[in-house]
């Protein structure tokens, strides 16, 4: 016997790194660095971690895993920038049963997001188990830095604030678990819900703007646990966020996934993000400038709630 006998292979493994090298340069080694930027009095470094969850699982059903990459980083670069962090550069964890065309699609998904969010990807680890991996699964790891003194961590939000939600590109990553049983059942198909691979947005440039000019009190990344789990995140003790569901339209698809899988409302709420991907808390003053912002990036938004005393 040898390793390659056993499901690992060193040649074709080796074969794939140098291919990845044409087109991200900085991996390859035993460890990335980067420079440190320069002009924080402070600097406070910010780290998040994330997954794809079983989205991976429509990839291998549809055969494309081409946006996948992308989700990877959307994921961990909308968290990191909650906090008023500049997304500096991104890792990433794959595992596979056999290296093959599908890593090299999720590579180029991640350098795209990469693009996307202005960050370095400086490595990762691919990892070949054979026999004892059924398919891929992913993570990534993103690392940012702030400011002390520009932290946005929800102190100074108050009475009144008005609470501006920007559109998702659709499910993002995430209630795939209760998709993908649908699909198991028959609910739906994936050949008349393509819109299941599309990727999650990377909020990354906008919110980077957004922070240069309007006072961003509090933000809020969309993702499991939908509004009700995420938003109160950013909203201090003795205060809460009323939201306004009926303030925007909901996206086809989520009542295509209500309807066929007869799933009760609250239950959507608390699964989905149902077409708002990103949460800002804004002064009231600050309202219409915010929305300019946004419209300027193509993306629509809404006032969907405020900022109450309980």
């Amino acid at each position: 016997m040898n390793y390659k006998d056993s499901g690992v292979d060193i040649e074709g493994g080796n074969a794939f790194v140098e291919r990845l090298k044409k087109k991200a340069p900085t991996i390859g080694g035993f460890n990335g660095m980067i420079k440190v930027p320069v002009g924080y009095e402070e600097p406070v470094l910010v780290s998040g971690a994330d997954g794809v969850g079983t989205k991976i699982n429509i990839c291998r059903v549809a055969n494309d895993y081409t946006t996948i990459g992308i989700d990877l980083v959307a994921m961990c670069v909308n968290d990191v920038i909650t906090c008023g962090a500049k997304p500096l550069y991104f890792l990433d964890y794959i595992s596979t049963n056999k290296l093959d065309d599908r890593l090299d699609q999720i590579m180029d998904g991640i350098i795209k997001g990469c693009e996307i969010a202005s960050i370095d990807l400086l490595g990762g680890e691919t990892a070949e188990h054979g026999r004892f991996a059924k398919d891929y699964d992913l993570a990534g790891f993103c690392t940012g830095i702030v400011d002390r003194s520009e932290i946005v961590d929800g102190k100074l939000i108050k009475e009144g604030d008005v609470i501006i939600g920007i559109e998702s590109s659709g499910l993002h990553s995430n209630g795939y678990s209760l998709i993908n049983d649908m699909l198991w059942r028959h609910k739906i198909r994936w050949d008349d819900t393509p819109e299941l691979l599309t990727p999650t947005r990377i909020y990354a440039p906008l919110v980077q703007h957004l922070l240069d000019e309007i006072p961003v009190l509090g933000m809020a990344h969309i993702t499991g646990g939908g509004i009700p789990g995420n938003l109160p995140r950013c909203i201090p003790d003795g205060l809460a966020a009323v939201v306004d569901y009926n303030s925007w339209n909901l996206p086809e698809i989520f009542g295509k996934i209500m309807l066929a899988g007869e799933i009760p409302e609250e239950d959507m709420k608390t699964t989905f993000n149902l077409g708002i991907g990103y949460c800002l808390v804004v002064p009231t003053e600050a309202v219409a400038e915010t929305h300019c912002i946004i419209h300027e990036y193509g993306y629509k938004s809404w006032d969907i709630g405020e900022v109450v005393c309980v």
